[in-house]
């Protein structure tokens, strides 16, 4: 704002002035606290918001995880079987 000053620009030193004068206020700064509050708590509640998806995913993974464990566990279970049959089958002829 200095090299603006500097200019001797009436109209500039008005403005300038003018923005002192607003920013100087209390109920600006006020105003201003609370826009910096309400932006804090947007990024807040966001950043919830995120952590609580990303929890109800992990668990949903970790329910698929587990369904697929099983059927894992059991096809080789079933694979186990089908290879004591060949035995016995091998065994008989």
């Amino acid at each position: 704002m200095a090299k603006i000053e500097a200019l001797g620009v009436p109209i500039m030193k008005q403005a300038i002035d003018a923005y002192r004068t607003v920013t100087a206020a209390d109920e600006f700064r006020e105003l201003e606290r609370l826009l910096h509050r309400a932006h804090h708590d947007e990024a807040s509640a966001l950043g919830h918001a995120r952590r609580e998806e990303r929890k109800k995913w992990e668990g949903v993974v970790a329910e698929k995880d587990a369904a697929l464990a099983e059927k894992d566990a059991a096809l080789s279970e079933q694979a186990a079987t089908i290879a004591q049959l060949r035995a016995q089958l091998e065994k008989s002829t």
